[in-house]
């Protein structure tokens, strides 16, 4: 007679105390063969396997009996066979179907058909009520780890692409990979310039060695994934809700926040392709919001909108008459001259001397409302201990206390840590708006060049029918509205006055004094993700017309 064999492994810890797939399949062996049984196939079942792999194994020895006409199903004991009593009402109908089928339980010593008596069905009952039993309550501790694990600030779970798992079982912890850690967070560097697409991110990362857990391809999915991860700022996302990690962040918030901004916007991005227009996937049409495309044509780039939800909008715009459109927004952000720069250096140096100051006299507030939930948090876990609050109570309360925790330990971090850097990338702004022009038209600056400039610059790009309307990133927004004030304050005929300012009721004093205040109280970390590449790239830009 013809029998398959089903091997299974629910645990390591099965496996490591011998009841390893081999030698299931060993014994089933010996025992089909005693029975002078032809083993027709072998199916098994890891301990890595997951529900939906479990099932998917169970339908396929069904399908496999059925189609093969086989008779006889033999596995070690009940539960390596089934877990619940909608796969045993299955086995129970594939019995009654012929008198020939069979299920040995080798370990067991039982044999179930479909005309077995009624007190040895009665056994059978038990047995999967009581696999049922197992796999409930192994679910039910499995949660219980998962739940102590994250109290504890652990992903209870594979460690995210460049991360890796150190430790012993039991006090297990993710820490940076040194290799894929630095790739990781390439891959939200380069997404958050607006330069790549999320299928150029994933080419790119492959190009330059990013491969997952299997050393294979990370997919344009899971590229997504990785994108949208809360763990790489800190935070664990588990069934929806969002815990504190102990593992080091592999990139700022700042960066973090970027990135969901692009991923959430309509626009595509550019892929990377060998002949690549300046302004592909930066330029969306005023009427229908579509992306305008851009064609090669006799050795000149032309956009036009592809007329997506009934655009009437048919026209079309050489390259160089939208270059022509964006020299006034470089003009406008761009200080007129080195007096203007000397003046907005100074002023950016005293800003940050007074939000250094600022800061560090916040830090013990911040640092007694971090101490402040710590104690709640620690009050309430002995309440729900000592029985004198409800489960439900001690769970709404928690949520809230955790919250309160989390934003008074970011305040504390970012008033704890300011960066002097910001005092220099906010001269390095003004800088390179002074240059911006004469960057994008230098002979040295490649197309890559001139879309790092434009995402440096503006955020998004509109055209319309005559005119194009530009939004700036938050960081040049901030210098469009200050920098045409300077200019009109402190242009080369007003030199003069500037020299006998005395007093603080000069207009031109009340004007420095407003845009330091406004430098020093600015969201500079939301504008700026990552200071040290954004650093590195203004320098890099400056660099094309030294």
């Amino acid at each position: 007679m013809k029998t398959i064999l089903l091997c299974r492994v629910s645990t390591k810890d099965q496996e490591i105390s011998g009841y390893s797939l081999a030698a299931q399949k060993k014994m089933l062996t010996q025992y089909a063969q005693a029975k002078s049984y032809t083993i027709e196939r072998v199916f098994r079942v890891a301990e890595t396997a997951s529900k939906h792999q479990v099932r998917k194994v169970f339908k396929e020895m069904l399908t496999f009996i059925e189609k093969n006409a086989v008779d006889i199903i033999c596995c070690e004991k009940t539960d390596r066979l089934l877990r619940n009593g909608k796969d045993a009402t299955r086995i129970d109908d594939w019995l009654a179907e012929k008198e020939t089928r069979a299920v040995h339980f080798v370990k067991e010593n039982f044999v179930l058909r479909g005309n077995t008596p009624a007190h040895e069905r009665f056994i059978w009952d038990v047995k999967v009520a009581a696999a049922s039993y197992y796999t409930n309550n192994l679910s039910e501790e499995v949660r219980k780890g998962q739940k102590e694990k994250l109290s504890q600030g652990w992903l209870p779970a594979r460690p995210k692409i460049g991360y890796i798992t150190v430790g012993e079982k039991g006090h297990k912890t993710q820490i940076i990979d040194s290799t894929k850690g630095s790739l990781a967070r390439l891959a939200f560097e380069l997404y958050a310039t607006g330069n790549y697409s999320l299928t150029a991110v994933t080419e790119k990362m492959y190009v330059l060695g990013l491969r997952n857990w299997k050393n294979k391809k990370v997919t344009k999915a899971r590229m997504y994934s990785l994108l949208s991860s809360p763990y790489y700022h800190g935070k664990i996302l588990w069934h929806g809700q969002l815990y504190k990690g102990n593992h080091e962040p592999l990139i700022p918030k700042s960066l973090f926040d970027a990135v969901q901004t692009r991923l959430q916007r309509k626009m595509k991005q550019p892929r990377y392709r060998k002949h690549l227009p300046t302004f592909k996937g930066k330029i969306r049409c005023e009427g229908c919001q579509g992306t305008i495309t851009w064609e090669l044509q006799k050795g000149n780039w032309y956009g036009h909108c592809n007329g997506y939800k009934d655009c009437a909008l048919r026209k079309f715009w050489r390259q160089e008459h939208v270059e022509s459109l964006l020299s006034p927004f470089f003009q406008k952000i761009a200080p007129k001259s080195n007096v203007v720069l000397a003046i907005v250096e100074s002023a950016c140096k005293l800003s940050n001397d007074v939000k250094i100051e600022e800061n560090v006299n916040a830090v013990p507030d911040f640092q007694k409302s971090v101490d402040i939930a710590n104690k709640r948090l620690e009050a309430i876990y002995e309440d729900k201990i000592d029985g004198k609050i409800s489960v439900e109570f001690y769970e709404k309360k928690k949520l809230q206390y955790e919250a309160e925790l989390s934003e008074a330990e970011a305040q504390l971090e970012k008033n704890g840590a300011i960066d002097p850097r910001y005092y220099q990338v906010g001269y390095a702004l003004h800088e390179l708006a002074t240059h911006a022009e004469e960057i994008y038209t230098s002979p040295k600056a490649t197309v890559q060049d001139q879309r790092l400039l434009l995402s440096k610059i503006f955020s998004n790009l509109e055209l319309n029918a005559e005119n194009i309307k530009p939004e700036y990133t938050l960081a040049y927004e901030f210098m469009a509205f200050w920098v045409p004030q300077l200019n009109d304050t402190f242009e080369p005929k007003n030199i003069h006055t500037l020299q006998s300012q005395n007093s603080d009721s000069d207009p031109s004093c009340l004007l420095l004094r407003a845009y330091r205040d406004d430098f020093r109280t600015f969201a500079w970390e939301k504008a700026i993700c990552d200071i040290t590449q954004y650093f590195e790239d203004i320098q890099y830009l400056l660099s094309l017309v030294a």
